[in-house]
């Protein structure tokens, strides 16, 4: 079985969307298929060519500049066209048995083409709905142009596909009641590289030294520094945990749209030496860093995006035997049982996020059971081998389709 998968971007850049990524190429070619990843425009290559990024190699598409692709709106369907084009470059040479596109629509419409053009099954995979996204980013508004373009093109790709996936229940009901798809809608749920992580690390005492870390008293995020992600809350909540405990300190890492309104908000409460930003490290640096903090903060705000996707965070922390909060949005109540394998707090709630986090500084019985609990979650379900293996099924439905073999 040969999969050719679209993607929006990939390693080496680092966030979610890419761990997921490599996840699913891992393990679909540990089940001995061969995947021939693609990504668009927004990886910034200058070339259609070939990166190779820890012994895989990824088809890159040239963002190539165009007046009129600079413009909003019909930016979107220059970058259809890349990426169709793209394809058409690489299909015939490498013959897929199978075009698996993922967020976003534009990929999806993008695959359609090149898949109607030479007869190959589609399979589109929903990661999050884009214009819910861009609406929580400021970069567009709810109900305006830009929101039921995105919108429109993801029912365009939901009426073609062959099959469609997603990432969790939320995003399944809502495909679902939009009535568009015609073949049966498949939930390959986010997991975690339980090999990868689930070995324990020591505390780096160098790094704790270096920023005055005191054991059982650091809190902190890791990843990208979006509006919706809640930090804002998080570095507001500090002053009052300082009054309670002057020994707490977060550690922030990462970087990202919210990141120089954060620094100025620890500034404006004179939290320069308890709120430490790292900036973006290296992906083989960040285990370090998780292990010299002791309680995990994901404060995401209640958003019509935060509803309905999953995060990997919550997952990955299980992994590592981290305790966490996390804020009681849709996306986490299917990741997270409370008080079993981590603690939720109500949403937007300044004084809950305090008293969570003091309800968990000091009781190393109870995050132990929390720590327990988790890691056993994510090795008996929530491992990528589990959920990989779901496309066994999908793949040959599609194939079936359009009069294919099956996987």
């Amino acid at each position: 079985m040969k999969i050719l998968h679209v993607f929006d971007h990939s390693l080496p850049l680092q966030d979610g969307y890419s761990s997921r990524s490599w996840a699913i190429l891992q393990q679909q070619q540990a089940r001995g298929w061969i995947v021939y990843p693609v990504t668009g425009p927004r990886q910034n290559s200058t070339a259609d060519a070939e990166e190779v990024v820890s012994g895989m190699t990824f088809y890159r598409t040239a963002d190539r500049p165009s007046i009129w692709g600079r413009l909003p709106v019909i930016k979107q369907f220059w970058t259809i066209w890349l990426v169709y084009a793209r394809l058409c470059q690489l299909i015939p040479t490498l013959k897929p048995d199978v075009l698996h596109a993922h967020s976003p629509a534009l990929n999806g419409v993008a695959a359609h083409l090149a898949a109607k053009r030479f007869g190959l099954p589609l399979v589109y995979e929903v990661r999050a709905f884009w214009e819910d996204a861009a609406v929580d980013q400021g970069t567009s508004s709810e109900g305006g142009l830009r929101y039921k373009l995105t919108r429109g093109l993801e029912n365009f790709v939901f009426k073609r596909a062959d099959r469609v996936t997603t990432i969790c229940e939320g995003l399944k009901r809502d495909i679902e009641a939009r009535g568009l798809c015609n073949a049966p809608i498949t939930v390959i749920p986010n997991a975690v590289e339980y090999e990868r992580f689930s070995k324990e690390m020591p505390r780096d005492e160098a790094l704790a030294g270096q920023y005055g870390f005191v054991a059982g008293n650091t809190l902190g995020f890791i990843g990208s520094f979006y509006d919706y992600e809640g930090l804002d809350l998080l570095i507001a909540a500090m002053p009052d945990l300082l009054k309670r405990n002057p020994d707490i300190k977060l550690l922030l890492v990462g970087g990202g749209m919210q990141d120089q309104a954060l620094r100025q908000k620890t500034e404006q409460l004179g939290l320069q030496s308890a709120v430490i930003f790292t900036g973006k490290v290296p992906f083989a640096e960040v285990e370090r860093y998780y292990s010299v903090i002791d309680i995990l903060v994901y404060p995401r705000k209640s958003l019509r995006l935060t509803e309905l996707v999953t995060p990997l965070k919550p997952l990955e922390a299980m992994a590592q035997r981290k305790v966490f909060i996390a804020s009681d949005v849709g996306g986490h109540h299917e990741l997270v049982k409370d008080g079993v394998t981590g603690v939720l707090f109500k949403a937007d709630n300044l004084g809950a996020l305090i008293e969570a986090i003091s309800g968990l500084i000091g009781r190393p019985d109870f995050q132990k059971t929390l720590c327990e609990n988790g890691l056993a979650f994510v090795r008996n379900e929530r491992n990528w081998t589990n959920s990989v293996a779901n496309y066994v099924q999908v793949y040959g439905g599609a194939c079936q389709e359009i009069g294919g073999e099956d996987a």
